[in-house]
């Protein structure tokens, strides 16, 4: 019984260690914990991503000039709604200097239901994850720490990603 349990934990352990084999997907070499991540949601609020901790975070940075980002959207708007990951948070944060208006409408042109608008103006959250282009989204665990990214566009519906994203939640 003692080697069963062993085994099926080091089985589960190294599969969430293992990239499944994702366009774009690049793991995390160390994790790392970033300090005092703030964002604004569409009615200008603070949002501060600590007050998520215990929760699988994936922020998306995006525009609505970007091709790419409106490619991959509507699967993420999908991965909002998977049941099977009840515990992730989804930041689509905009880092194209567009308006609440153009986002809106944006979100409108792609019918997208369960995303909300979040916005990085100043582009803080940008320069903090060194990021080279968009779309790119940010995995962040449970304990706070960034695990990987996709930098480019995705499909977040493929099959091997969510089971993947699946065995962290």
């Amino acid at each position: 019984m003692r080697f069963l349990i062993i085994f099926i934990f080091l089985i589960t352990n190294s599969f969430a260690n293992e990239s499944p084999n994702i366009k774009n997907l690049v793991l995390t070499k160390q994790l790392k914990k970033y300090d005092s991540l703030t964002f604004l949601d569409s009615e200008n609020n603070q949002v501060s991503l600590d007050s998520f901790n215990g929760n699988l975070i994936l922020i998306n940075f995006w525009a609505t000039w970007c091709a790419p980002c409106k490619e991959e959207m509507p699967s993420l708007d999908l991965l909002k709604i998977n049941s099977k990951l009840d515990n992730l948070k989804i930041f689509p944060i905009n880092v194209g200097n567009d308006n609440l208006e153009k986002s809106q409408k944006f979100f409108e042109e792609l019918n997208i239901k369960h995303l909300e608008l979040y916005f990085d103006s100043s582009l803080i959250l940008t320069k903090k994850f060194l990021l080279r282009g968009i779309p790119t989204s940010i995995l962040i665990d449970k304990e706070g720490k960034e695990f990987a990214r996709i930098v480019g566009s995705t499909d977040f519906q493929n099959e091997k990603f969510v089971e993947w994203l699946i065995s962290f939640n």
